[in-house]
């Protein structure tokens, strides 16, 4: 294979990796501070369990279930429905990521 051709297939592969990882970096938390704090340190409504002290497993299987419509703690899950219902499932594990700062 020529240099040229090997550089375009390395580059192509490096932008797509790049736009990947752009898909999930823009996520933005701050509608969920509202409910649950900048820091995740607050019980939403009175009521959730402090979201910072939830394992990044739990938070991103409790997110897609909201979405699924298949959760719903604390009589929350509408309101959690409509909160997540436009991430998709891979968002939406990279926001609990981002939400324990991993």
């Amino acid at each position: 294979m020529k240099k040229v051709t090997k550089k375009i297939i390395l580059g192509l592969g490096l932008a797509a990796i790049l736009a990947i990882g752009a898909d999930c970096s823009d996520i933005n938390l701050r509608s969920c501070s509202s409910c649950h704090g900048t820091t995740f340190e607050k019980k939403a409504l009175g009521k959730s369990k402090i979201v910072k002290d939830i394992s990044a497993t739990k938070i991103s299987e409790d997110l897609i279930a909201y979405k699924k419509g298949t959760l719903n703690k604390y009589g929350m899950g509408s309101v959690m429905k409509g909160q997540v219902a436009k991430y998709s499932d891979k968002e939406l594990t990279e926001m609990s990521l981002k939400i324990k700062g991993e």
